[in-house]
Protein backbone atom coordinates (compact mmCIF):
# COMPACT_ATOMS: atom_id res chain seq x y z
CA UNK A 1 0.00 0.00 0.00
CA UNK A 2 2.59 2.42 0.74
CA UNK A 3 4.57 1.77 -2.23
CA UNK A 4 1.20 1.93 -4.84
CA UNK A 5 0.65 5.54 -2.74
CA UNK A 6 3.80 6.62 -3.28
CA UNK A 7 4.04 5.85 -7.13
CA UNK A 8 0.68 7.14 -7.51
CA UNK A 9 1.46 10.65 -5.93
CA UNK A 10 4.69 10.68 -8.18
CA UNK A 11 2.80 10.06 -11.24
CA UNK A 12 0.09 12.88 -10.91
CA UNK A 13 2.64 15.11 -9.96
CA UNK A 14 5.48 14.14 -12.49
CA UNK A 15 3.09 14.21 -15.57
CA UNK A 16 0.34 16.35 -14.62
CA UNK A 17 -2.45 14.25 -14.28
CA UNK A 18 -4.61 13.13 -11.44
CA UNK A 19 -3.53 10.28 -9.53
CA UNK A 20 -6.08 7.15 -8.78
CA UNK A 21 -6.33 5.46 -5.44
CA UNK A 22 -8.65 3.21 -4.09
CA UNK A 23 -10.25 4.73 -0.92
CA UNK A 24 -12.21 1.69 0.03
CA UNK A 25 -13.72 -1.82 -0.85
CA UNK A 26 -17.28 -0.29 -1.44
CA UNK A 27 -16.04 3.52 -3.31
CA UNK A 28 -15.89 3.92 -6.58
CA UNK A 29 -12.16 4.74 -7.75
CA UNK A 30 -11.79 8.55 -6.54
CA UNK A 31 -9.43 11.14 -7.51
CA UNK A 32 -7.00 13.66 -5.67
CA UNK A 33 -7.62 17.29 -6.10
CA UNK A 34 -5.54 20.33 -5.75
CA UNK A 35 -5.63 21.53 -2.13
CA UNK A 36 -7.35 24.74 -1.63
CA UNK A 37 -5.80 25.85 1.39
CA UNK A 38 -2.96 27.85 2.21
CA UNK A 39 -0.03 26.36 0.84
CA UNK A 40 -1.53 24.04 -1.83
CA UNK A 41 -1.02 20.36 -2.04
CA UNK A 42 -2.76 17.01 -2.62
CA UNK A 43 -6.80 16.74 -1.83
CA UNK A 44 -8.02 13.22 -0.80
CA UNK A 45 -11.60 13.63 -1.49
CA UNK A 46 -13.81 14.58 1.09
CA UNK A 47 -15.34 11.86 3.99
CA UNK A 48 -12.63 9.37 2.49
CA UNK A 49 -9.68 7.79 3.94
CA UNK A 50 -6.07 5.90 3.75
CA UNK A 51 -6.30 2.22 5.50
CA UNK A 52 -2.88 1.51 5.39
CA UNK A 53 -1.36 -2.01 6.99
CA UNK A 54 2.11 -4.19 7.38
CA UNK A 55 3.33 -7.24 7.94
CA UNK A 56 7.17 -6.28 8.74
CA UNK A 57 8.46 -5.89 11.87
CA UNK A 58 10.22 -2.51 13.58
CA UNK A 59 13.85 -3.84 13.06
CA UNK A 60 16.78 -1.53 12.38
CA UNK A 61 18.68 -4.04 10.26
CA UNK A 62 15.73 -4.22 8.22
CA UNK A 63 15.21 -0.35 7.77
CA UNK A 64 12.24 -0.15 9.79
CA UNK A 65 9.55 -1.43 7.19
CA UNK A 66 6.79 -1.14 9.10
CA UNK A 67 6.90 2.76 9.24
CA UNK A 68 4.05 2.92 6.49
CA UNK A 69 4.12 7.09 6.75
CA UNK A 70 7.48 8.95 6.66
CA UNK A 71 8.19 12.22 7.09
CA UNK A 72 11.40 13.71 6.01
CA UNK A 73 13.37 16.81 6.01
CA UNK A 74 15.52 17.47 3.30
CA UNK A 75 16.96 20.67 4.18
CA UNK A 76 18.10 21.84 7.84
CA UNK A 77 15.56 23.75 9.16
CA UNK A 78 12.96 22.11 7.57
CA UNK A 79 10.19 20.92 9.93
CA UNK A 80 7.96 18.33 8.49
CA UNK A 81 4.30 18.60 10.28
CA UNK A 82 0.87 16.60 10.99
CA UNK A 83 -1.56 20.04 11.21
CA UNK A 84 -5.28 20.24 12.03
CA UNK A 85 -7.69 23.50 10.78
CA UNK A 86 -10.32 24.63 11.44
CA UNK A 87 -13.28 25.35 8.96
CA UNK A 88 -11.70 28.28 8.26
CA UNK A 89 -8.33 26.27 6.99
CA UNK A 90 -6.37 27.94 9.87
CA UNK A 91 -3.86 26.04 11.92
CA UNK A 92 -4.76 24.99 15.36
CA UNK A 93 -3.04 22.21 16.58
CA UNK A 94 0.25 20.27 14.85
CA UNK A 95 2.68 17.77 15.93
CA UNK A 96 6.05 18.73 14.52
CA UNK A 97 9.51 16.74 14.63
CA UNK A 98 12.76 18.94 13.59
CA UNK A 99 16.81 19.45 14.19
CA UNK A 100 17.08 23.15 13.56
CA UNK A 101 15.33 25.97 14.88
CA UNK A 102 14.13 28.84 13.01
CA UNK A 103 16.61 31.17 14.04
CA UNK A 104 20.55 30.51 13.27
CA UNK A 105 21.16 31.76 16.56
CA UNK A 106 19.62 29.11 18.37
CA UNK A 107 20.72 25.97 20.02
CA UNK A 108 19.56 22.96 17.94
CA UNK A 109 15.97 22.21 18.55
CA UNK A 110 16.31 18.50 18.29
CA UNK A 111 12.43 17.66 19.49
CA UNK A 112 9.36 15.98 18.13
CA UNK A 113 6.54 18.52 19.46
CA UNK A 114 3.06 19.09 19.78
CA UNK A 115 1.55 22.45 19.19
CA UNK A 116 -1.40 24.42 19.49
CA UNK A 117 -2.78 28.04 18.75
CA UNK A 118 -2.22 31.15 20.72
CA UNK A 119 -4.97 33.57 22.72
CA UNK A 120 -6.73 34.63 19.51
CA UNK A 121 -6.97 38.80 21.80
CA UNK A 122 -3.01 37.84 22.75
CA UNK A 123 0.28 39.68 21.28
CA UNK A 124 0.92 36.69 19.57
CA UNK A 125 -2.66 35.66 17.87
CA UNK A 126 -2.87 32.45 16.49
CA UNK A 127 0.40 31.59 16.03
CA UNK A 128 0.97 27.91 16.78
CA UNK A 129 3.26 27.52 19.67
CA UNK A 130 5.59 24.73 21.38
CA UNK A 131 3.42 23.30 24.21
CA UNK A 132 4.97 19.88 25.26
CA UNK A 133 7.97 18.60 23.57
CA UNK A 134 10.23 15.40 23.82
CA UNK A 135 14.00 15.74 22.28
CA UNK A 136 15.55 13.32 20.34
CA UNK A 137 19.50 12.22 19.73
CA UNK A 138 20.20 11.69 23.69
CA UNK A 139 20.25 8.92 25.85
CA UNK A 140 17.08 9.86 28.58
CA UNK A 141 13.76 10.78 27.32
CA UNK A 142 13.14 14.33 28.51
CA UNK A 143 9.55 15.86 28.37
CA UNK A 144 9.25 19.62 28.52
CA UNK A 145 6.40 21.78 28.57
CA UNK A 146 6.28 25.56 27.85
CA UNK A 147 3.31 28.38 28.92
CA UNK A 148 1.29 24.91 30.62
CA UNK A 149 -0.31 23.98 33.47
CA UNK A 150 -0.33 20.08 34.41
CA UNK A 151 -3.65 19.30 35.92
CA UNK A 152 -4.51 15.64 37.06
CA UNK A 153 -8.04 15.07 38.12
CA UNK A 154 -9.16 12.02 39.61
CA UNK A 155 -5.95 10.44 39.29
CA UNK A 156 -2.58 10.24 40.63
CA UNK A 157 0.98 11.91 39.52
CA UNK A 158 3.30 9.51 40.33
CA UNK A 159 7.46 9.58 40.63
CA UNK A 160 8.67 6.56 40.60
CA UNK A 161 12.99 4.71 40.56
CA UNK A 162 14.58 1.71 41.52
CA UNK A 163 17.03 1.61 44.49
CA UNK A 164 19.98 4.07 44.25
CA UNK A 165 18.03 5.96 42.41
CA UNK A 166 16.66 9.96 43.43
CA UNK A 167 13.42 10.71 42.38
CA UNK A 168 13.50 14.70 42.22
CA UNK A 169 11.01 17.44 41.53
CA UNK A 170 12.68 20.25 41.12
CA UNK A 171 12.06 23.94 40.61
CA UNK A 172 14.62 26.10 38.21
CA UNK A 173 15.01 29.60 36.88
CA UNK A 174 14.73 29.38 33.27
CA UNK A 175 16.89 31.67 30.81
CA UNK A 176 17.88 32.44 27.12
CA UNK A 177 17.82 29.28 24.94
CA UNK A 178 16.01 27.15 27.68
CA UNK A 179 18.65 26.71 29.75
CA UNK A 180 17.71 25.99 33.21
CA UNK A 181 19.12 26.76 36.62
CA UNK A 182 17.99 24.62 39.73
CA UNK A 183 16.77 26.48 42.61
CA UNK A 184 15.00 23.92 44.82
CA UNK A 185 14.06 20.32 44.73
CA UNK A 186 11.88 17.75 46.36
CA UNK A 187 13.60 14.75 46.69
CA UNK A 188 13.07 11.21 47.86
CA UNK A 189 16.92 10.10 47.69
CA UNK A 190 18.60 6.83 46.70
CA UNK A 191 19.14 5.57 50.25
CA UNK A 192 18.71 1.66 49.64
CA UNK A 193 15.43 0.40 51.34
CA UNK A 194 16.42 -2.28 53.44
CA UNK A 195 13.46 -3.31 55.10
CA UNK A 196 11.55 -2.23 57.93
CA UNK A 197 10.41 0.99 56.53
CA UNK A 198 13.95 2.59 56.25
CA UNK A 199 15.70 3.89 52.91
CA UNK A 200 13.78 6.75 50.00
CA UNK A 201 14.16 9.65 52.89
CA UNK A 202 12.57 12.93 52.43
CA UNK A 203 14.93 16.18 51.24
CA UNK A 204 14.28 19.93 50.07
CA UNK A 205 17.62 20.83 48.60
CA UNK A 206 18.39 24.27 48.12
CA UNK A 207 20.48 25.85 45.29
CA UNK A 208 23.18 28.77 44.58
CA UNK A 209 22.21 31.29 41.92
CA UNK A 210 24.46 29.30 39.90
CA UNK A 211 22.84 26.45 39.96
CA UNK A 212 25.13 24.45 42.54
CA UNK A 213 23.88 22.42 45.66
CA UNK A 214 23.98 24.26 48.64
CA UNK A 215 22.91 22.18 51.62
CA UNK A 216 19.28 20.00 52.80
CA UNK A 217 17.48 22.97 55.11
CA UNK A 218 14.71 20.17 55.59
CA UNK A 219 14.36 17.02 56.15
CA UNK A 220 12.44 13.37 57.12
CA UNK A 221 13.85 10.00 57.77
CA UNK A 222 11.28 7.55 56.71
CA UNK A 223 11.56 4.75 59.01
CA UNK A 224 11.33 6.56 62.08
CA UNK A 225 10.10 10.14 61.07
CA UNK A 226 12.94 12.26 62.86
CA UNK A 227 12.97 15.73 61.38
CA UNK A 228 16.08 17.73 60.63
CA UNK A 229 16.61 21.46 59.87
CA UNK A 230 19.50 22.10 58.44
CA UNK A 231 20.56 18.47 58.46
CA UNK A 232 19.79 15.87 56.11
CA UNK A 233 20.40 12.80 58.47
CA UNK A 234 18.04 13.31 61.89
CA UNK A 235 18.74 11.49 64.88
CA UNK A 236 15.70 12.44 67.05
CA UNK A 237 12.66 13.90 66.08
CA UNK A 238 13.57 17.53 65.65
CA UNK A 239 17.22 17.27 64.93
CA UNK A 240 18.32 21.27 64.34
CA UNK A 241 21.83 21.40 62.59
CA UNK A 242 21.74 25.39 64.10
CA UNK A 243 22.99 27.87 67.15
CA UNK A 244 19.74 28.97 68.17
CA UNK A 245 15.68 27.89 67.82
CA UNK A 246 13.24 31.18 68.08
CA UNK A 247 9.41 30.94 69.68
CA UNK A 248 8.80 34.81 68.40
CA UNK A 249 6.06 35.07 70.94
CA UNK A 250 5.90 35.21 74.50
CA UNK A 251 3.27 33.99 76.70
CA UNK A 252 2.89 32.49 80.51
CA UNK A 253 0.55 29.89 81.70
CA UNK A 254 -1.91 31.97 84.23
CA UNK A 255 -1.09 29.07 86.87
CA UNK A 256 1.28 25.99 86.87
CA UNK A 257 -2.31 24.14 86.37
CA UNK A 258 -3.31 25.94 83.41
CA UNK A 259 -4.39 23.99 80.43
CA UNK A 260 -1.52 22.57 78.74
CA UNK A 261 0.40 19.29 76.95
CA UNK A 262 3.23 17.67 78.36
CA UNK A 263 6.32 19.22 76.21
CA UNK A 264 5.19 22.34 75.17
CA UNK A 265 7.26 25.49 76.25
CA UNK A 266 6.62 29.09 76.70
CA UNK A 267 8.50 32.20 77.77
CA UNK A 268 7.94 35.62 78.98
CA UNK A 269 10.68 38.29 80.21
CA UNK A 270 11.10 36.50 83.85
CA UNK A 271 10.85 32.73 82.90
CA UNK A 272 10.78 29.56 81.11
CA UNK A 273 8.05 27.83 81.51
CA UNK A 274 7.57 23.98 80.63
CA UNK A 275 4.85 21.57 80.46
CA UNK A 276 6.00 18.54 82.66
CA UNK A 277 2.39 16.92 82.47
CA UNK A 278 -0.85 17.49 81.77
CA UNK A 279 -1.90 21.11 82.60
CA UNK A 280 1.21 20.51 85.04
CA UNK A 281 3.49 23.31 84.67
CA UNK A 282 6.88 23.98 85.77
CA UNK A 283 9.18 27.02 85.38
CA UNK A 284 12.42 28.47 85.52
CA UNK A 285 14.20 31.98 86.16
CA UNK A 286 15.37 34.30 84.06
CA UNK A 287 18.83 36.15 85.05
CA UNK A 288 21.11 38.47 83.13
CA UNK A 289 25.09 38.00 83.37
Amino acid sequence: MKVLLAVSLALGLTFGIIGVVHMNASATESQFTGSALPGGGIEVPHNQRFHLSTDQQWVSSQGHLSDLIRLQWTADRAKPAISWVDEAGKDKTAIVSHAKANDPNQEDHNHLSIETTMSPAGKNANQLFTRFEIPFDQDVAEIRTHSSNLNVVDGLLRMAGSDGVNRDVQFAKTSDGNVTSPRWTLRADGTNETGANAGSNFHIIRYSDAGEEIDTPFSINRKNGNVGIGSAEPTTKLDVDGDRIRIRQSAAPASSSAPGNVGEIAWDSNYVYVCVAPNKWKRTELSTW
